[in-house]
């Protein structure tokens, strides 16, 4: 993974076309970028977060964050049953029981296919 300014990237070899190409992630925008050596990539990267931010300021927009911190979750009823116990049981509300549980178990997954 690349990081600039709170953007995540995924990066890719290409084989056919011999280069490297990278897509960041956690935006709701397209922004890609592509270069021949790890050099020219990360600096790839950045002119196109650069650009993007720019864009946005052209137009008058705010830019995409990296993530608002907000999302939804659908559950079955006896889910959402076992999980308001256990928060409760940890003595945590629901939304910081989960949040815990979520970064523990996606940290554990990351560090798993370093």
């Amino acid at each position: 993974m690349m990081q600039y300014k709170g953007y995540l990237a995924r990066v890719e070899f290409d084989d056919e076309g011999d280069v490297l190409h990278g897509e960041v992630l956690n935006t709701r925008d397209v922004i890609t970028f592509q270069g021949q050596s790890v050099q020219d990539l990360h600096q790839a990267f950045r002119e196109s977060v650069e650009d993007y931010l720019a864009f946005c300021a052209q137009r008058g927009e705010t830019p995409a964050p990296p993530y608002s911190g907000k999302f939804v979750v659908r559950l079955s009823p006896d889910q959402h049953r076992l999980v308001a116990l256990a928060a409760k049981q940890a003595d945590k509300s629901l939304n910081a029981w989960v949040a815990e549980r979520i970064s523990q178990d996606a940290k554990r997954e990351l560090d798993q296919r370093a």
